[in-house]
C-alpha cells in the first residue's frame, strides 16, 4: 500500500488512499458534464449527509411574525394534511 494523503471535507479530516483518489479521478474524466454533476452530488452527499439547517438567528428574525389566527391556521393545515396515511400511495 501506497502513503495516505489527508484531505480535508468540511472540517472533518478523512485520509484516501492515493491511488482510489487518482481512480475517481480517472473515471470521473471519461464521464459526460451531465454525469460529472450527478457524481459531485453524490460525493457531496457521501461527504455531508446531513443539510444545515437555519442558523437560531434566522429563526428568531422570523420569530413572532405569524398573529393567532394565522398560527393556528397553518398548525390546521399542516395537521390535516401531514397526519394521513394513503395506503394506496405506496
Amino acid at each position: 500500500m501506497g502513503s495516505l494523503v489527508e484531505c480535508p471535507v468540511e472540517e472533518v479530516l478523512t485520509v484516501i488512499e492515493p491511488t482510489v483518489k487518482e481512480q475517481i479521478l480517472k473515471d470521473l474524466d471519461r464521464l459526460s458534464p451531465e454525469l460529472q454533476q450527478r457524481a459531485l452530488k453524490l460525493v457531496h452527499n457521501l461527504a455531508d449527509p446531513f443539510p444545515k439547517g437555519a442558523s437560531i438567528e434566522d429563526l428568531m428574525s422570523v420569530a413572532g411574525i405569524l398573529d393567532d389566527e394565522s398560527a393556528r391556521e397553518m398548525i390546521e393545515a399542516i395537521e390535516e394534511g401531514c397526519e394521513r396515511v394513503d395506503p394506496e400511495g405506496w
